[in-house]
């Protein structure tokens, strides 16, 4: 299976195959669960998320977009203002405050010390079981082995967990808010 540094002519595909691999995620859905808004806006909540990526040479595709990862380097951040935004003008008023609470907690669990965050990573549903998670991966901790920094990801998806597990992660807390999913943080040790 090959793995490329994605170009910002990749960038359509990646968010695409992103999309469609967080359309039956758990706290994507709760967060967006009338399909057609989901479909609308989620390309972008994941450039906001995830986008610097593109421009940083660490997002990674696989073949024929089969699968996405978004990393982030040491210093590099999500567009935090454009992501409350689209939240804020897209969720329902019931669990506004329930998002709110999971952008606060978000927050505490994050790293302060330099480390490479891991924002998005999905693969197509009639992909999904090929191993192509692991390889986009193992692609993105080259990265980070080669810094000897800790990695951090936030899992929305319990299925997800063992996958990160066994690439060393390990779940260092849950992130809850009123009605939502649990969103289960993780950080991989520095090697």
């Amino acid at each position: 299976m090959m793995i490329k540094t994605a170009s910002n002519s990749d960038q359509a595909g990646a968010i695409g195959v992103l999309t469609l691999a967080f359309s039956t995620d758990p706290m994507a859905r709760w967060s967006l669960p009338d399909p057609a808004k989901y479909l609308a806006i989620f390309s972008s909540i994941a450039k906001a998320f995830g986008g610097n990526a593109f421009g940083k040479g660490t997002a990674y595709i696989a073949d024929g977009f089969t699968g996405a990862a978004l990393w982030l380097p040491p210093g590099a951040v999500s567009d935090e203002e454009s992501l409350s935004r689209l939240f804020e003008e897209n969720t329902g008023d019931d669990i506004k405050e329930d998002m709110h609470g999971i952008f606060e907690q978000m927050e505490k669990f994050h790293p302060t010390k330099p480390h490479w965050y891991l924002p998005m990573i999905g693969v197509d549903p009639a992909h999904q079981g090929e191993g192509i998670g692991s390889a986009l991966l193992i692609e993105g901790l080259k990265a980070v082995d080669r810094d000897g920094l800790i990695a951090y990801l936030e899992s929305s998806n319990p299925r997800n967990i063992p996958l990160y597990e066994r690439h060393g992660f390990e779940v260092i807390g849950e992130i809850q808010s009123g009605s939502s999913p649990v969103l289960r943080p993780m950080l991989r040790k520095a090697r």
